[in-house]
């Protein structure tokens, strides 16, 4: 009798301590990798149900009944199943894990010993884009984009003299980005270091090919071969247009003088002859019948 009272208050000791949250089970995946999640273990033959939830009500719940040999499943995802078979291993597998699965499961197990809680804690972990750029200003931009948790930069040699930025998108990742002036520098490289939880990466730039005058070497360039180019046809274009013109104003004024001055011209001086009047008007004109009024 004393032995089943001390195994009685041993399992409520186990079980306040869980609900209370003092043991959890924390688990930290990559995001599209495998996550698993354990359940308390319980003996196959003392198994009656096992539920998994997670902390919001209309979300996922999956469960089992032995005594039916059937599984419920509710809003959960066709990501989310049994690893192994509930009756001997009721773990939870997630695969591939989205950031969205992030957040707190709980795993309840009744049996004939004693009902058994289990919280467990899923972190997903996204790894950052990382990039290194020079900008035309002398600048060398390391950046670490979207990670969770935000990524640490640091550079090769350090510099005292770098600048640091940082975004917080909705969806819970950061991106970081770091910058460094190197027109003075007279190191042949630059090294960005990207520490992360996820990856470890190093990116390097060669500065001798990264030099910011050789853009406005090639804009400079161009735009004076063009200003030549179009100063040079501008003066062959006005110098035909002037000689056509002179061409044009040569012919055609001797042509003129000639014609004004060998051939009279005749419709002019039919133009100033007096007009030959009719006969008629001339009809019934009697000098006696004028009158002067004085």
């Amino acid at each position: 009798m004393a032995q089943m009272w001390a195994v009685l208050a041993a399992l409520l000791f186990l079980l306040i301590s869980l609900v209370e949250g003092s043991v959890h089970n924390m688990v930290s995946v990559e995001t599209g990798h495998e996550a698993v999640l354990s359940c308390p273990y319980a003996s196959k033959l003392s198994l009656l149900m096992v539920t998994w939830k997670t902390t919001c009500s209309s979300c996922c719940l999956l469960a089992y009944r032995s005594d039916r040999n059937e599984t419920r499943k509710l809003n959960c995802s066709e990501r989310m199943m049994w690893k192994y078979s509930p009756d001997s291993d009721p773990a939870l597998r997630i695969y591939p894990v989205n950031l969205s699965d992030e957040g707190n499961y709980s795993c309840e197990i009744v049996s004939s010993a004693g009902n058994f809680l289990l919280f467990s804690s899923l972190t997903v972990i996204v790894p950052p884009a990382v990039t290194l750029t020079c900008e035309k200003s002398g600048v060398v931009v390391c950046q670490a984009s979207a990670g969770k948790p935000a990524a640490d930069i640091s550079w090769i040699p350090a510099s005292n003299h770098s600048t640091k930025e940082e975004v917080h998108h909705p969806n819970g990742t950061v991106t970081r980005v770091s910058y460094i002036g190197w027109v003075n520098s007279t190191l042949p490289t630059v090294t960005c270091l990207v520490t992360h939880p996820a990856i470890n990466q190093t990116l390097s730039l060669d500065l001798s090919h990264a030099s910011p005058s050789l853009p406005y070497l090639l804009i400079g360039g161009s735009a004076s071969a063009a200003a030549v180019i179009g100063v040079t046809l501008c003066l062959i274009f006005m110098c035909r247009a002037f000689r056509l013109r002179k061409l044009a104003h040569g012919s055609a004024v001797p042509f003129a003088t000639k014609n004004f001055r060998s051939t009279p011209s005749h419709k002019k001086r039919e133009a100033i002859k007096p007009p030959v009047l009719s006969e008629c008007i001339y009809q019934n004109y009697n000098p006696r019948t004028i009158y002067m009024n004085y």
